[in-house]
């Protein structure tokens, strides 16, 4: 296709390729041909290839391969571009101005309008038209230059020598000339200054020659263009870099287009979009000198009344500001609250990088300082093509500089930055110093301690809008909690007080003596859910959890330890598992009984006796606790202690008969009597005139020593007589008369005489014990108090036998009737033969 044809071959400056390159690169470039062959891109090439190059943006036409040549500060690269453009239908002439080349591209006549002689060639031979257009071809042999001296023929390949550029197809012309070349002249064009390039270009082919006229006048980079009077304005396109820009992208960046009969005029701000500075420094000067450079494109299409041919002038401008001063500036951003310093320097052109930082003790890389945690970033101005860099120091890096003040801390830094020109590879530097003054915050504390009762607490509020809540335990300190923590306050601190009772406080141990509480106080900060400070006292408190009273009943508060948290205390009890708590909550059980009941043992001292139980889970409770929980078990001792020099004392007495009026005297001891003769006792309280209090007797037993010693045999259990004892205990009822003023201080009793037989042997002394509780008439509280004993059975004399513990062996007890020797067995009656022939032997004296 011979217009496809045109259109690749004469796309020359239509194709814009932008190439963001440092300056310090050395840019070989080659331009690939139809053949494939490459070509060294110089600046002469350049020129007559219709390319453009220079430092920032170079245009380039299809492939271009770039071989971007590194130092130590940048590696060397490898580009290869590839770009390809559609462009419309041709003008009969167009003209591209850039700054370093002129084209003109003209409309070739076609074969046909050639006149060719009469029939040379056969008319069969001119069947196929693209043959036909072969054979009449004709080549450009000399091309004509028009200078104000005259003409100067040159021929073709004299003519590319000298860096012109000559291209044509059948339809098109194309010539490229050096903006300075020799051939070229000023000349004053509706008084613009223009370098017109004017030619005439012949071609040849045997009998056959024919000349094509073109030229073309480019304006000077001084920004003015013109149109002639003759013209007729179809288009006007204005772009950057080659580039049109429609008229959105135009107001965004700032730029103003303009046309006046004369004139296309337009404004472009200094260091706007689409521009570059160059930066220089200068020796011993605080500032950088500028350049802003910007390279606009005017693309103009107009017809002309003589001729209504028309024609596309499309100018590429290079506009480069004077040398202005750019003085550095340092912008100090510091939020000293923010405890880092901030700061901004600039402004650079693009060719200027910031290589190290020195500080007092140190020279830092960027790496470095990334790693040393500096935010060092390069920031582009949206606005115009100058760029800043912003670095942050924190306060705490070992380069800030601390110092003490009235109050406050003055930190500042100081530091050199290290800059590079990177064209040049001229290094220059900024000094720079910054200061910050921050008020000493002082964050709220928290300390306390505690009495007997409770716990004391002190806040101090620390600097001044320092925002903190306070938790007590897991509880937040709210309106309502103060109050009832009696909570104060001042200007600087408040406080409150906390009993150790209250559930905010957690229960470490529990000893007999005290209680081991601890109070946690957290101070938090809303606005990171961080920890100020956490404050624990701990303190012991004297133990009230057991009460014992006079009467026998004791009371116990189980408190639920911090070390075991699963606990429900409602499932807690006392040795007897039927015996649970009265009042139960999350934190405590509270239980109340007397000293007979629940499990409770009984232990005799010198002077005291000493009642203890012990508060736990029941055995089912334990066997649902996980296996692999590390909470250990709950297990709570209670106790009390009854003095019994300083409580109400007993007395025992041994009367004679069931008078209860003569009793035996201490010289009488030990008591003999004959087996089955009634021994009679009397148990008084002393030192009592409460007629309210009576005294019970709770548990009697013989044995034949000490009270715990073995083999023993109950009298009465629990108040009442033995069930089992075919002699049971006979009660005898106390009368108020001369010696017994309160009745209910007594009690009365009588026991028939009775031996242990061991291995068939008589012990000869026995020994009566006996527990003794005093009751309040109005409050019994359960056990012996207020007990009612049932009526037993009599049972049958000499059918009787019990198993006894005998130390390590086992004997047998039997009672039988002296009066009667039909014994039911032989050990019976070798058993009753014994005792009456024992006591016969021994006479008066008996057995005890």
């Amino acid at each position: 296709d011979e217009e496809m044809w045109n259109r690749t071959i004469f796309a020359v400056g239509l194709l814009a390729i932008c190439m963001s390159c440092f300056p310090i690169w050395q840019i070989y470039s080659f331009c690939t041909l139809l053949d494939n062959t490459a070509v060294l891109l110089t600046p002469s090439i350049a020129t007559q290839c219709g390319f453009s190059m220079k430092l920032k943006f170079s245009i380039f036409i299809q492939t271009l391969q770039l071989h971007l040549h590194g130092n130590q500060f940048v590696k060397g690269e490898l580009h290869q571009v590839v770009e390809t453009c559609q462009y419309n239908a041709w003008a009969s002439r167009e003209v591209i101005c850039d700054y370093n080349y002129m084209e003109v591209s003209v409309k070739r006549a076609a074969p046909d309008d050639f006149p060719l002689p009469q029939n040379p060639v056969s008319s069969s031979k001119l069947s196929n038209t693209r043959r036909a257009a072969e054979v009449i071809v004709l080549s450009a042999t000399t091309v004509v230059f028009f200078t104000p001296e005259g003409e100067k023929p040159m021929s073709v390949a004299d003519a590319q020598r000298r860096g012109y550029g000559i291209r044509n197809t059948p339809t098109r012309l194309v010539l490229r000339s050096p903006m300075m070349a020799p051939e070229t002249y000023m000349q004053q064009v509706s008084g613009v200054p223009m370098r017109v390039f004017k030619t005439s270009t012949i071609f040849e082919k045997k009998w056959l020659a024919t000349q094509v006229d073109a030229a073309a006048a480019c304006p000077i980079q001084e920004g003015k263009d013109t149109l002639g009077p003759t013209c007729f304005l179809l288009e006007v396109h204005f772009g950057i870099n080659g580039q049109r820009l429609n008229p959105l992208e135009l107001q965004a960046r700032g730029y103003s287009v303009a046309l006046n009969d004369f004139y296309v005029i337009t404004e472009l701000p200094i260091g706007g979009v689409g521009g570059y500075y160059k930066v220089t420094k200068f020796e011993s000067s605080p500032c950088v000198v500028g350049q802003a450079t910007i390279s606009p494109m005017l693309e103009l299409l107009w017809t002309e009344d003589a001729t209504n041919e028309q024609t596309r002038y499309k100018v590429l401008f290079h506009i480069a500001t004077h040398l202005v001063p750019q003085p550095l500036e340092l912008i100090d951003k510091t939020v000293p609250g923010e405890m880092t310093f901030k700061m901004v320097l600039g402004h650079f052109a693009v060719d200027v990088a910031l290589i190290n930082i020195t500080f007092p003790a140190e020279v830092l890389s960027m790496a470095d300082c990334s790693v040393r945690g500096f935010n060092i970033l390069e920031h582009m101005s949206p606005n115009s093509s100058m760029k800043v860099f912003t670095l942050e120091v924190p306060f705490s890096d070992p380069a800030v500089l601390k110092q003490a003040g009235d109050g406050v801390t003055i930190f500042s830094l100081h530091l050199t930055f290290g800059l590079m020109l990177m064209d040049e590879l001229e290094f220059f530097s900024y000094n720079a110093h910054l200061e910050a003054v921050v008020q000493n915050i002082v964050p709220p504390s928290v300390s306390g301690g505690c009495d007997k009762e409770n716990f004391y607490v002190l806040v101090k509020y620390g600097s001044r809008g320092y925002n903190f809540q306070t938790l007590v335990g897991k509880r937040l300190m709210t309106p309502s909690l103060a109050q009832h923590y009696d909570y104060m306050e001042n200007g600087t601190h408040f406080s409150f007080v906390v009993p150790f009772s209250s559930p905010d406080v957690a229960v470490e141990a529990i000893q007999s003596s005290f209680i081991k509480g601890r109070l946690d106080v957290i101070l938090n900060n809303p606005e990171t859910n961080s920890e100020i400070q956490e404050f624990s006292v701990a303190c012991n408190f004297l133990s009230t959890l057991t009460e014992c009273f006079p009467n026998g009943t004791m009371t116990a508060l189980a408190l639920k330890l911090e070390s075991v948290p699963s606990l429900n205390p409602s499932k807690l009890t006392l040795e007897d598992p039927s015996c649970g708590p009265v009042f139960s909550n999350d934190r405590y059980a509270f239980f109340v009984f007397t000293v007979n009941s629940c499990g409770t043992k009984r232990k005799f001292m010198s002077n005291a006796m000493l009642y203890e139980n012990e508060i736990s889970l029941p055995d089912e409770d334990l066997a649902k606790k996980d296996p692999n929980s590390k909470e250990p078990e709950y297990d709570l001792k209670v106790s009390c202690v009854y003095d019994i020099d300083t409580n109400q004392a007993v007395f025992y007495l041994y009367p004679l008969d069931e008078s209860y009026s003569k009793f035996q005297s201490t010289e009488d001891y030990p008591i003999a009597k004959y087996l089955q003769q009634p021994l009679y006792f009397e148990v008084e309280l002393l030192k009592s005139t409460n007629p309210l209090v009576s005294l019970e007797l709770e548990n009697c037993w013989a044995t034949k020593g000490e009270r715990t010693s073995q083999p023993r045999w109950n009298l009465i259990i629990n108040g009442c007589p033995n069930p089992v004892d075919p002699y049971q205990v006979v009660f005898h009822p106390v009368w108020a008369d001369a010696r017994v003023r309160y009745p209910s201080h007594f009690k009365r009793f009588e026991v028939k005489m009775f031996a242990f037989l061991l291995d068939l042997n008589l012990v000869l002394q026995i020994f009566v014990h006996c527990d003794v509780v005093i009751c309040d008439a109005k409050n019994p509280l359960g056990g012996v108090c207020g007990k009612q004993c049932s009526k037993t059975k009599e049972m049958i004399r000499g059918e009787f036998e019990i198993e006894v513990q005998l130390g390590g062996g086992r004997g047998m007890l039997y009672y039988c009737a002296l009066s009667s020797l039909d014994c039911i067995n032989l050990n019976l009656l070798l058993f009753c033969w014994q005792v009456k022939n024992v006591a016969t032997a021994y006479g008066n004296n008996g057995l005890l």
